[in-house]
């Protein structure tokens, strides 16, 4: 059985934090081929579409699209405060590996 990502609380957080839902701003999350693993995560504001799997809370929108939803099956999307920047992160079981910068994995 194949789980949908999740959503932390402090990414849906961050994102009422910077206004998007009041922009009408969904936070797209996709896969694309490249990167230095082989496959890279997409993560931008961006307009809901009608076949995107849609993850709401606390009055935010999380997107993903129908072709990166195998890749990121039980995936964790969360938001990380640290010393050297702010991003949104993704706890991916299904990478076997991945790259330091953490927007790149391979399957």
């Amino acid at each position: 059985m194949t789980l949908p990502p999740t959503v932390t609380p402090r990414a849906f957080g961050r994102l009422a934090e910077i206004g998007a839902a009041a922009q009408g701003k969904a936070l797209r999350i996709a896969v694309e081929g490249g990167g230095c693993s082989g496959f890279q995560y997409e993560i931008a504001l961006d307009d809901p579409k009608a076949d995107d799997l849609k993850l709401e809370a606390e009055g935010e929108t999380v997107v993903i699209d129908s072709v990166s939803l195998p890749f990121l099956a039980s995936a964790v999307i969360d938001f990380s405060e640290e010393l050297i920047g702010a991003r949104f992160v993704i706890e991916n079981p299904n990478a076997t590996s991945s790259c330091g910068c953490g927007t790149s994995f391979s399957i």
